[in-house]
């Protein structure tokens, strides 16, 4: 599991994922860069080279990739928020980590809980499986309240956002 956790970056709230992954950097680097390869786990496929100052639109809204260093940084803003991917030999593998500064440190439990599932698929791709999206969310609610108590922030914004997405109320608490 690839837990995140919450910093602080320029006085604003960023999640923080790390990982150390038994696969060379450059299959790292195309997993993170390649739309195709992007499709397989990560929530929105951005039709890019990825080359610095390139536009590109995604899930309805516009991006901008700010710095490309292949095989090693891949940073872009997104619907007006920043994000980023380093990579590192590490030992065997290579040494993955994923920044992205929110606006919201009140979300940050229900976005911190969307990438854990996301990066749940990371590695099972990288071994040539897939993993949908509907099972790299199951446990969503559980994991959500962890990060909410971990975070110290209200668990109800997320509760809501999943309840929205089951098509009840969510006045519970999360099950």
């Amino acid at each position: 599991m690839m837990h995140g956790t919450l910093e602080t970056i320029d006085g604003r709230p960023a999640l923080r994922f790390e990982r150390t992954l038994p696969y060379p950097i450059e299959r790292v680097w195309r997993a993170v860069s390649v739309p195709a390869e992007l499709e397989k786990w990560f929530p929105a496929a951005a039709d890019w080279i990825p080359a610095p100052g390139e536009t590109f639109e995604a899930a309805g809204a516009t991006g901008e990739v700010t710095e490309v260093d292949p095989p090693h940084r891949l940073a872009w803003t997104f619907a007006g928020q920043l994000y980023s991917f380093d990579l590192s030999p590490h030992e065997d593998g290579c040494r993955l980590v994923f920044i992205h500064v929110v606006d919201d440190r009140d979300l940050s439990a229900q976005t911190a809980t969307g990438w854990e599932a996301y990066f749940s698929r990371l590695e099972p791709h990288l071994a040539g499986k897939d993993v949908s999206e509907e099972d790299a969310h199951e446990g969503w609610a559980e994991m959500h309240e962890r990060y909410a108590e971990r975070f110290g922030v209200d668990p109800a914004p997320g509760r809501r956002f999943a309840a929205a997405l089951r098509g009840d109320d969510g006045a519970g608490a999360a099950s």
